[in-house]
Parts: C-alpha cells; sequence; structure tokens
C-alpha cells in the first residue's frame, strides 16, 4: 500500500495522483510535484489516502515539498510571464495564417516547457509557430489542441441547474454522452435544454444511463399486454 494525494495544477484542472510520506496534507494546500515534464505547482484537491500499488503500471511521481512564499512568488510570476506569451503566440499565428484559436497558456514551475492550448476544427500544422516561439522564450514549447468542453472547464460558470458546472467541480474527465440517452430518459429533444455551455450535450445526461438501461430491459414495452397473478 502506498500513501498518496490528490493534486490539480489549477483548481478547475484533471487530478492526479501522487505520492506523499506523510498525512499531513490538507485540501487546498499549494504543492510543488515532481511530472515528466518537470516541476509543477499545484493544489490538493483530496485528503491522503493508501491505495494498491499493484493498480499502477508505473511509479507515481512524487509531492517535493509544500510550497513556501518564494514557491508562490514564482508561480505568480510564471502565470504573468504566460499570459504574456500567449497573446504574442496569438499575433504570430495571425501572421502565419492558422485558423487556431489559442486559449491559454502555462509554464511548468522550472520553466523547462511552456505550454499552449488552442482550438480548431481541423488539424493544424503549427511546426512553424513552435519553431518561433521557442527562439523567442528559449524553452521548449508544446502546443495542445483540446476540445470546447476542455476550454468551458477553464472558464467556469453554471449550467441550466442553478448550480455550478459539474466539469469545474468534480468531473475530471469526459465520458461519452450521446443523443440516445436522452431519448431513453423521455426527456424532450430541444437542442436548448439538453446542451450545456459548451454546447454539446450535458454530461448529466451519463450519471442515471445505467439505471434507465438496466430498467428498460426489464420493463414491458408501451402498449404491451401484461398478464399479473393478482
Amino acid at each position: 500500500m502506498q500513501l498518496v494525494v490528490g493534486v490539480a495544477f489549477n483548481k478547475n484542472g484533471r487530478v492526479y495522483n501522487f505520492e506523499v510520506k506523510e498525512r499531513n496534507f490538507e485540501i487546498n494546500d499549494e504543492v510543488i510535484v515532481s511530472t515528466e515534464k518537470g516541476l509543477q505547482f499545484g493544489y490538493v484537491m483530496t485528503e491522503v489516502k493508501e491505495i494498491n500499488t499493484d493498480d499502477y503500471s508505473i511509479p507515481l511521481k512524487p509531492v517535493i515539498r509544500m510550497a513556501d512564499a518564494k514557491d508562490k512568488s514564482t508561480n505568480t510570476k510564471n502565470i504573468k510571464e504566460a499570459a504574456k506569451a500567449l497573446e504574442e503566440a496569438k499575433k504570430i499565428a495571425a501572421e502565419l495564417g492558422l485558423d487556431m484559436r489559442l486559449v491559454d497558456s502555462n509554464y511548468t514551475f522550472d520553466r523547462k516547457q511552456l505550454f499552449f492550448n488552442f482550438i480548431s476544427d481541423d488539424r493544424i500544422d503549427f511546426r512553424e509557430l513552435a519553431k518561433r516561439l521557442a527562439q523567442i522564450y528559449k524553452t521548449r514549447i508544446e502546443l495542445r489542441q483540446i476540445g470546447v468542453r476542455d476550454e468551458v472547464k477553464r472558464i467556469g460558470g453554471n449550467g441550466v441547474c442553478g448550480r455550478e458546472l459539474c466539469c469545474c467541480t468534480f468531473l475530471s474527465d469526459f465520458e461519452s454522452v450521446s443523443i440516445k440517452m436522452a431519448k431513453e430518459q423521455n426527456i424532450a429533444l430541444n437542442p436548448s435544454k439538453i446542451s450545456g455551455n459548451c454546447g454539446r450535450l450535458m454530461c448529466c445526461l451519463k450519471y442515471e444511463q445505467e439505471a434507465y438501461s438496466e430498467k428498460l430491459a426489464r420493463l414491458p414495452k408501451i402498449g404491451a399486454i401484461v398478464k399479473t397473478s393478482s
């Protein structure tokens, strides 16, 4: 068994497990962790828990330390510098005529990599953009294409239920949602009623689908003749 804690690199981001040696971590603590990309500044999102190491094919990366005042200052500086880099990247992309919308950027804590997320309906050849950015910022550049769901998760907001969006609170992964689910749940197929802020089908259609599928498989069809013992 191994002690782990869930850490996200931004408050609405995906939560990853990291190894810890002690239980002295609380939710919302700020920490420095080791990743395959380098050191990262993160936020503790779960309580410390024990897991079976056999469930993981590769060893978990560790939490290096609790973030101190200097670490927090460095992170704030990185956020500001990444925002400036995003504006520069937008200018270069426009010059190159690339049909892409750059939405955010971030440095690793040690500034060994600079990431840019973008949205596009097509595949984009961004090699020249990456080359020019690397010449300017003297670090490794990585551009990642994301979907509209990921963008809304980063922006945040409230759903039609009046509560904060699920993707901004507890959903770390997006599962497939289909129009068939809405039909089986007898929901009116009105796009404005079954679409989320991202314009895609609402994630909550998935929550009760298993129960609906199980019941529909056992209950008689509409119009069927049913005989009972009474």
